[in-house]
């Protein structure tokens, strides 16, 4: 065995690998070759992280009190500007760097940027000094202005690399603070624009997330035709989040008045405070809840340690009061039922947050569970013996949600007892109450939008609703172990309650049928053909016995007056614009999504069994190893098939006027 490493190499194999070889990427060059580790990925989710990350930049001015002012416009050719009131980024040169500005060594040094010490900043959303250097490595042009002490600095980027020094362009009398705009750069996103509706709904976010600050909202004209976004308005709540969440309740009255409220953070060993929160919740018999969070103006769609100790709040709040009253079914409250039918919204600024990547989905911070318990703890001790008629409607409304999660696992266990003897439901998953599975249908929407808008739309007696979080992964060029950690595949597999590969048993599926409705867009589509792709690889037999089937949403509504049509597409809306009364104007509505359609319009032309239509997926024996080649060269490993088959078939886009 020793031989073996005596031996060397010879001939080809001895030069083939040696120092050349080893890359070393300097200054920005390692963002434009791997963004997906700054920014998540190169799709529209990404793209929109470009714009939070300099939007944000600019709200840790105002939240640390030295901006009141925020000004974002959207230009023609994808050109996003964002521009402040606050101190502006420093332009005088940087002590490690001499011969360089702050404001340079900012936007082309990684890891570079006022909130690693916590003196410039008290609490921030940027963390890892990587925010504008990211940006301005993935923009293909990126100029900045700042305004200090009565003199205007400019310098302009392209691809992350400066075009000049940066320039005195000259004095000025009322202007100060940071002026950014830049032009993601096609190379890297290739043909993705910013979406006006997505920036306008996180301006307002951000206003909302604090009152002190005025948010400037313009957009091109000709980027909004045909939606209700307005071009220019300023925004500015100063109810906070009770203004959020009073305008997403839409009147709807909750079960107790809706509840909001802040408080500080107790200061910290060294004297320094520990930051503050703020909330806003109501109780709701029906309708859409969830809990939105954010930790430093920063959204946190996967929720983290500020939840936690939210929850944990709820939960001891209204078992201790069940306790004063001498309720004993108030034991058997858990914090899923204290969070049942809540609509919330939660805020947390805290010094040096910790997320789970440079995306900031989800907080870390062990001890923002314990400030954020026992500051809302307190207060909400408070808010129930305020009044203790309203503290006794939400504990009976809390315990019937208790008592309707054990009557339900009840009735699912006992038909089925040995077969689902260990069933475990997702936490998003909107059950029916049928267990007839030749009624009971199980609809697949993207998302909790669309899911609010399904919930609301369905028959609750045979009519399920699980929303899948994106793009769920791809079975066909995924591992196994991939497979096996996806949540969301997860949450499928078990709502289905069947099992898969080994453990399917066909007599355990929980729904007759297993509805797929997505967005009537490419998007949609995707997810589609992911999710077919999903049932075909790990679940064929639901396909062969006929379970699976294709929700087909209208995009457009055609309305003249009191008569409404819906078009599945463009060429249908053509069609059915001849059945009104010619010369009178006929109003054309494009939904953006299923999370934008009335739940009346969803369930008239999609989830109605009497009115919709369904497309059944089958895959016919004869046809099988064609559709098994069609899926492997189009979803599975080999990226060289896929671009075959576009090259094949690529004019079939101009001859389909897609």
């Amino acid at each position: 065995m020793n031989d073996l490493f005596k031996s060397e190499p010879t001939g080809k194999d001895a030069q083939a690998y040696s120092a050349k070889d080893i890359e070393v990427l300097e200054g920005l060059e390692p963002v434009r070759r791997r963004p997906g580790m700054y920014i998540g990925g190169t799709d529209e989710t990404a793209l929109h992280h470009l714009a939070s990350e300099i939007i944000d930049n600019a709200m840790d001015e105002a939240v640390a009190g030295h901006a009141s002012f925020i000004e974002v416009t959207l230009a023609p050719g994808n050109t996003l500007t964002v521009r402040d009131n606050g101190r502006g980024i420093p332009t005088d040169p940087h002590p490690k760097f001499p011969t360089l500005s702050a404001l340079e060594v900012i936007f082309t040094t990684l890891h570079s940027g006022g909130k690693f010490s916590g003196k410039a900043y008290e609490t921030s959303g940027g963390l890892h000094g990587v925010g504008s250097s990211v940006v301005n490595a993935l923009s293909a042009s990126l100029e900045v202005e700042v305004a200090r002490d009565r003199v205007l600095w400019r310098q302009s980027y392209v691809r992350g690399v400066p075009q000049t020094a940066l320039l005195n362009a000259g004095a000025v009398q009322n202007r100060r603070g940071t002026q950014i705009r830049f032009t993601p750069d096609t190379e890297i996103f290739g043909e993705l624009r910013f979406q006006p509706g997505r920036l306008y709904k996180l301006c307002r976010s951000k206003a909302y997330l604090f009152r002190g600050v005025r948010i400037r909202w313009a957009c091109d004209p000709s980027l909004i035709v045909g939606t209700d976004i307005p071009a220019e308005i300023e925004i500015h709540y100063p109810g906070g989040l009770r203004d959020s969440l009073e305008a997403d309740l839409g009147g709807k009255t909750p079960v107790v008045p809706l509840w909001a409220g802040e408080a500080n953070f107790p200061t910290n060993a060294a004297g320094e405070r520990a930051g503050r929160m703020e909330w806003a919740l109501a109780w709701l018999e029906e309708g859409e809840s969830g809990l939105s969070s954010y930790c430093n103006t920063v959204p946190t769609p996967q929720g983290g340690t500020h939840e936690a100790g939210f929850r944990a709040a709820l939960l001891k709040g209204l078992r201790g009061w069940g306790e004063q009253r001498g309720t004993k079914k108030a034991t058997a409250i858990t914090a899923d039922d204290a969070m049942a039918g809540l609509a919330a919204k939660l805020s947390v600024f805290i010094r040096e947050p910790q997320f789970q990547g440079q995306t900031k989905e989800k907080l870390t911070n062990a001890e923002a569970a314990r400030l954020v318990e026992a500051a809302l703890r307190d207060r909400f001790d408070h808010f129930l013996a305020a009044s203790p008629s309203q503290a006794d409607a939400l504990l009976a409304f809390t315990i019937e949600r208790a008592e309707e999660r054990l009557r339900r696992k009840e009735l699912k266990d006992a038909p089925r007892k040995t077969a689902t003897r260990r069933l475990r439901l997702p936490g998003k998953l909107a059950d029916c109450a049928s267990e007839d599975t030749s009624r009971t249908e199980l609809f697949l929407v993207e998302g909790d939008s669309a899911g609010g808008s399904a919930k609301q739309a369905r028959d609750r007696a045979t009519q399920a609703v699980l929303p899948l979080r994106g793009k769920i992964l791809n079975v066909a060029s995924a591992s196994t172990e991939k497979l096996r950690q996806n949540q969301e595949l997860k949450d499928l597999i078990e709502a289905l309650g069947c099992g898969v590969g080994d453990r399917f048993e066909r007599t355990r599926l929980r729904y007759g049928r297993v509805i797929i409705m997505t967005d009537a867009d490419v998007d949609g589509a995707h997810i589609a053909s992911l999710l077919m792709t999903f049932f075909y690889r790990e679940l064929p037999e639901l396909i062969r016995q006929g379970h699976i089937y294709l929700a087909q949403p209208p995009l457009y509504r055609l309305t003249q007056g009191a008569k409404s049509i819906y078009a599945m597409d463009d060429a249908d809306r053509e069609s059915k614009l001849a059945l009104f009364r010619p010369g009178a104007k006929v109003e054309i509505s494009r939904f953006k999504g299923l999370g934008e359609m009335p739940p009346a319009a969803l369930k008239e032309t999609t989830m109605d069994p009497a009115r919709r239509t369904l497309l059944k997926v089958v895959s016919p024996p004869e046809d099988r190893a064609r559709t098994e080649e069609r899926v492997e060269s189009l979803m599975g490993r080999k990226p060289e098939l896929r671009f075959q088959f576009i090259q094949e078939n690529a004019r079939l886009a101009g001859e389909l006027d897609v």
